[in-house]
C-alpha cells in the first residue's frame, strides 16, 4: 500500500498554558495509507517524551516496506514503540480496514455503536484573576479541567476557579507540577473546592509519596501511564488511569489498556492531546467506556478540518466515516 506521511500547523484560538509551558498551535503529524481506499490517522509528536515531529516522520517512512508488503496492527505492535509514530499508524490502519470493508471501526472492534459523550472544557495555567476570568467565561460547561502546577498559588487558583463556576464539576491536572512539600496542602484545597479527581500531582518516577498519604479524591495517572506495561507501578498510588493515543501508541493498545486497568479496579478517563478532530476520533471509542472524558482539543483551535467532530457546547458526537472510521 502507498503511504504519505507529513507535519501540520494549526493555529490555536489562543495560548494554551500547563506548568511546562505554553504553545499557539498544535503541531502534528498525518499518516495516510492508500490502496485503492484510503486511511488517515493524525498522531502529536510530545517532547516530554521525547519526540519530535521529525523524529516521528522518520519512525514512520522506515516502515514504508513493511506497509508494502502488507503490514497490519497486530505486526505494527511489535515493530514500533508506544508513541505517536504507532498512532498515526494504527489509526491509519483501523480507517483504512474501515474503507475496504464498508464497517465502522466500532463494528471492527466488536464495540456498541458510540453515544455522544461529555466531555471536559480545558482552563489554562494562569494568574488566579485570569483563571477565574475564563471559568467564569466556561461556567455553563458541565465539566471544566483546571490546569495547575505552575509558580505561585495553586491553592488561590483552586479557590478562584471554583468561585468563578460554582456548578460545574471540576477535575485538575498538575502535569507533574507539584512537590512532596506542596501535595497535600494543594490536595486539600482540591478537596476543599469539590474537585472530582487530580491528575498527575507528581513527576513520573517520583510518585512513591502518593502510596503514603490518605487521599480524600481520586489520583489519576497520566504521565506515569502509557501502555499495559506500565499498570505495575501504579498499585496503591493511583485511582485512575489517563489513556491517550499518543501515549498508548494507538487505538489497538488503547483499547486493551483499558480493559486490563478496569480489571485491576482502576477507574478509566480518557484524554488527549492538542489535535484536529482527526487525532481525537478514534479516542472516541476508547471513551465510551470512560468515568471521565476530556476531548475537547479541536475547541481550542482556531479552526478545526473539514468533516470534524461536531460539538454542542461541551457535548461531543461520535464521527462520521468521511472524517475517520
Amino acid at each position: 500500500m502507498n503511504l504519505s506521511v507529513r507535519i501540520e500547523r494549526w493555529p490555536l484560538e489562543r495560548a494554551f498554558t500547563i506548568s511546562r509551558g505554553a504553545k499557539t498551535e498544535a503541531v502534528v503529524v498525518v499518516a495516510e495509507l492508500d490502496d485503492g481506499d484510503r486511511g488517515r490517522g493524525e498522531a502529536v509528536p510530545y517532547a516530554r517524551y521525547g519526540e519530535t515531529p521529525e523524529g516521528v516522520v522518520a519512525a514512520i517512512e522506515a516502515l514504508r516496506p513493511a506497509l508494502w508488503e502488507g503490514l497490519d496492527r497486530a505486526a505494527l505492535q511489535a515493530m514500533l514503540p508506544p508513541g505517536a509514530a504507532r498512532n498515526a499508524l494504527d489509526c491509519a490502519l483501523w480507517d483504512l480496514e474501515a474503507k475496504r470493508t464498508g464497517r465502522r471501526a466500532y463494528q471492527l472492534a466488536a464495540l456498541p455503536p458510540p453515544k455522544p459523550l461529555v466531555t471536559a472544557y480545558t482552563i489554562s495555567l494562569a494568574d488566579p484573576e485570569a483563571m477565574a476570568r475564563a471559568a467564569t467565561a466556561a461556567s455553563a460547561r458541565p465539566l471544566l479541567k483546571v490546569k495547575l502546577g505552575g509558580a505561585g498559588n495553586d491553592v488561590e487558583r483552586i479557590t478562584a476557579v471554583r468561585r468563578a463556576a460554582p456548578e460545574a464539576e471540576l477535575i485538575v491536572d498538575a502535569n507533574e507540577g507539584w512537590s512532596e512539600d506542596n501535595l497535600e496542602s494543594n490536595l486539600a484545597a482540591c478537596a476543599g473546592a469539590g474537585v472530582t479527581l487530580v491528575e498527575q500531582p507528581l513527576p513520573q518516577g517520583r510518585d512513591g509519596r502518593l502510596a503514603q498519604i490518605a487521599r480524600r479524591i481520586a489520583v489519576c495517572a497520566d504521565e506515569s501511564i502509557h501502555d499495559r506495561a506500565s499498570l505495575d507501578a501504579l498499585a496503591g498510588k493511583y485511582d485512575a488511569i489517563n489513556i491517550k493515543l499518543d501515549k498508548a501508541g494507538g487505538l489497538t493498545e488503547a483499547l486493551a489498556l483499558a480493559a486490563e486497568a478496569e480489571r485491576r479496579g482502576f477507574a478509566v478517563m480518557v484524554g488527549c492531546m492538542v489535535a484536529t478532530s482527526l487525532a481525537l476520533a478514534p479516542a472516541t471509542l476508547v471513551a465510551q467506556r470512560a468515568r471521565i472524558v476530556d476531548l475537547d482539543g479541536p475547541l481550542l483551535l482556531a479552526k478545526d478540518r473539514p468533516h470534524g467532530l461536531r460539538f454542542e457546547g461541551s457535548v461531543a458526537h461520535p464521527p462520521e466515516p468521511v472524517l475517520w472510521g
